[in-house]
């Protein structure tokens, strides 16, 4: 907060370094879509949601974003555990609604059935089948982990499950100060946009837009062009954290500091290499994935979810009243801005990178987030790695 205050009186914003150039062929370039769908989606754990997603023994949900269908589920023990979501017989899907609660698992198939630990556990007319050794033809597990209240999946069942790489020291150290286990979720979105998802990616990473983009919505609450960034790369690592300035500051400011609250004066946003923003805020949590579609670098769909406190799920009298009206318009409100604005533009960007006429955008020294994207995706797919420039010029 003291840096944002700092920011604010002096009329600065972070400094990248430098301009940087970017090639629009990274948001058109099939051969590094796949590349990138083989790498880094197919290649890593990926944070499926939190831990409120499976609240009780028998939860579940599925995901087709990573090239293998999944099916996460809280076992009977309470573990969190992912299958392949395809049955052993024949390879149907086992699961087809996207969540819910079920004692057992059946395949539509021929009626072959799993518990929520993957155990087969019917088979009909074993006898006329044929003889079936115990556990031959369980559901085959998935590399998952618990951690921190978020729910990770490798979608390789040989896959390596290291999330003290993929998170790094930071958010292994961080994460649990904000109590994502207990987050109680609230809606689920999606939406399917005609935009490369590393655009997606994009959109959350300056707020150089808001005073033109969203002069009538987010810039009413949000201070334009001022936030604090760091990143992890120093360390090796390959993810970074954002503080956006709420314009609650300025009220916030001159209370004493013990009673000063991030979550009121700013918006911390995680970015979790490669696809995922994380974003809490005073009552819950936004989590935004953003998932390629195979084959076409400049469509993807980005999955939302919401979540809120637990203290709010036990509001009385006019506070319960708010929580309703707040759980009934955070969807709505929220896809107003990020579907019907940001990502209206990216769809734009999208169709002049297209087009093939302009090869070469540019990032500006107050947006080191996409300098930090772009830089880590270039490095992890073994491209050349743009460099900064302190002008530009004919």
């Amino acid at each position: 907060m003291k840096q944002l205050i700092t920011h604010l009186d002096a009329g600065t914003n972070v400094d990248a370094g430098g301009l940087m150039p970017q090639s629009t062929s990274t948001y058109t370039d099939l051969a590094q879509a796949e590349q990138e769908m083989d790498e880094f989606f197919r290649g890593l754990p990926h944070c499926l949601g939190m831990s409120g997603d499976l609240a009780e023994p028998g939860a579940f949900f599925t995901s087709n974003d990573l090239g293998t269908p999944i099916l996460a589920t809280r076992n009977n023990e309470g573990r969190f555990r992912a299958f392949v979501n395809s049955c052993r017989h024949r390879g149907a899907l086992v699961e087809t609604e996207e969540r819910g609660v079920k004692r057992r698992f059946t395949c539509p198939f021929h009626s072959w059935s799993y518990d929520a630990g993957g155990t087969l556990v019917g088979l009909p007319k074993a006898d006329h089948f044929g003889e079936v050794g115990e556990e031959c033809l369980d559901l085959r597990p998935l590399p998952a982990e618990e951690r921190h209240g978020l729910l990770f999946v490798h979608p390789d069942p040989e896959g390596d499950m290291d999330l003290d790489s993929l998170l790094g020291e930071w958010f292994n150290d961080e994460f649990p100060t904000w109590n994502f286990g207990a987050m109680i979720p609230i809606n689920h979105d999606a939406y399917d946009t005609a935009c490369n998802w590393k655009l997606a990616m994009d959109t959350f990473g300056e707020t150089y837009h808001f005073s033109s983009l969203h002069k009538d919505t987010l810039f009413n609450s949000f201070h334009g062009n001022v936030q604090c960034y760091d990143d992890d790369l120093a360390e090796g690592g390959h993810n970074h954290r954002m503080i956006l300035c709420r314009r609650d500051i300025d009220e916030m400011r001159h209370m004493p500091e013990e009673e000063w609250d991030i979550t009121v004066a700013a918006l911390p946003v995680y970015w979790l290499f490669p696809n995922v923003i994380i974003m809490p805020f005073a009552a819950g949590c936004f989590l935004v994935r953003a998932y390629p579609a195979p084959g076409d670098p400049g469509r993807h769909t980005s999955k939302i979810d919401f979540y809120m406190k637990p203290e709010l799920k036990n509001a009385t009298g006019d506070e319960a009243a708010e929580v309703a009206e707040f759980i009934a318009s955070i969807a709505r409100n929220f896809a107003e801005i990020i579907r019907d604005e940001d990502y209206v533009m990216s769809s734009s960007q999208q169709t002049a990178a297209n087009s093939g006429a302009l090869d070469t955008i540019y990032f500006g020294r107050n947006e080191p987030a996409l300098h930090h994207y772009h830089r880590v995706y270039a490095q992890k797919l073994d491209l050349p790695i743009p460099d900064r420039i302190e002008s530009i010029s004919r």
